[in-house]
């Protein structure tokens, strides 16, 4: 009589919760609204056109605070600001942390891979040849214990803290079942809704690459990578699609602490919400920068509006010195007025010391600068005066 506990595979003892499991059904209406308000930023964002060269810098600065939180949650010690300046070459790293800049350029070279990679239409599906290639890529001219071998299945047992991956003789075959998993229909709420799906379908990923430990090395940044390529996939934009790096690095010990209670419990919803609330936060961020870059154009087109009709030099200097003024951070005093751009200074190096009094006393007659305690400032909050009527909760 055959025994059938022996053709169990070793994992379903050591890990049932890697059951493959997942029953919409048993999320609850937040959970729901959850993806449903995900799902609508991202498409706020997608569909918010800007200026290339603001595009371009919201795809950069993104695509460095993904590859950061995506190493330093891994151990990475360098800042965005210093880990983009060394793969722009506007830095150089002692000997010592020289792997620490080649750990970002690897991440870096991955993500652009993936992004030409979906826009090629290659990353409809889960493929396993794809993950090994993120582990590869992950771990490229790294110095590596000798076991290790980038984008190979490990052979060897091995603990994070107080987890233990998967049994290494199951491996290949949990991370196959996964690809067919997340690849199945399941996944997939309707054409309507492709991004929550997506996003669901890449939080699920995630999980299940950290549960399943498949490699020797390298392991959270191919989660990351993968849930990288499904997100893309999915419609999310870009920028957005770090988010959720960003969010796990942010709240290290809670992504830990979730990710521990959810292999206890079996139970992947409560980490789901909790990524969900961080990419919603995150998104909310993204909503803001994208909105004050419309709300300074709106304002610059105001300005131009304005002086439409007035032609001269005294007109001309008085549109260049309120939109310079916008640029500034602070209020500027009177006497500050004339060294705030080069063309400014410029322009009153060749005028009456008077001049830029009565400038100014005209701008503000105007309405496109205003006076205060510290100082003069551009009046560009009055193109929220654009901005229909909603009505705000009173505090106290």
């Amino acid at each position: 009589m055959v025994n059938k506990e022996k053709e169990k595979r070793k994992h379903e003892n050591t890990h049932p919760w890697i059951n493959f499991k997942m029953d919409t059904r048993e999320f609850d209406f937040k959970l729901w609204m959850l993806l449903g308000e995900a799902q609508s930023k991202c498409e706020h964002i997608a569909g918010t056109p800007l200026k290339p060269e603001i595009a371009e810098e919201l795809h950069q600065v993104y695509l460095f605070k993904g590859a950061s939180a995506t190493t330093a949650i891994e151990g990475n010690t360098l800042t965005e600001e210093d880990a983009r300046a060394y793969v722009e070459k506007r830095m150089d790293l002692p000997p010592s942390k020289k792997y620490l800049g080649k750990e970002i350029e690897n991440i870096i070279d991955a993500f652009n891979f993936i992004i030409d990679h979906v826009g090629e239409g290659n990353a409809d599906l889960i493929k396993l040849e794809d993950i090994h290639r993120y582990n590869r890529e992950t771990l490229k001219d790294l110095d590596l214990p000798g076991e290790i071998t980038p984008g190979k299945i490990r052979k060897y047992a091995v603990h994070v803290a107080t987890y233990r991956g998967a049994p290494p003789e199951d491996c290949e075959f949990l991370l196959q079942k996964a690809c067919d998993w997340l690849n199945d229909k399941s996944f997939t709420l309707g054409d309507e809704y492709r991004i929550a799906s997506g996003i669901l379908k890449a939080i699920v990923a995630h999980i299940y690459i950290a549960w399943i430990h498949p490699y020797g090395d390298g392991n959270g940044r191919t989660a990351r990578l993968l849930e990288f390529q499904i997100l893309l996939e999915a419609g999310v934009p870009s920028p957005a699609a770090h988010l959720l790096s960003n969010h796990y690095n942010q709240t290290r010990s809670e992504y830990y602490r979730q990710l521990d209670m959810a292999s206890r419990s079996g139970d992947i919803v409560p980490f789901i919400k909790y990524a969900l609330r961080g990419f919603i936060d995150g998104l909310a961020s993204q909503l803001i920068m994208i909105r004050g870059q419309i709300l300074e154009g709106a304002w610059i087109n105001y300005v131009h509006e304005c002086f439409k009709n007035k032609n001269g030099p005294a007109q001309e200097r008085r549109r260049h010195l309120v939109l310079d003024l916008s640029k500034q951070s602070e209020p500027v005093p009177l006497s500050g007025l004339n060294h705030i751009s080069p063309r400014i200074a410029e322009a009153y190096a060749r005028t009456n010391p008077k001049t830029i009094y009565n400038d100014v006393k005209e701008l503000i007659s105007e309405g496109l600068m205003v006076q205060g305690e510290k100082g003069f400032e551009a009046n560009s909050k009055i193109v929220r005066a654009f901005l229909p009527f909603k009505k705000t909760r009173k505090v106290g």
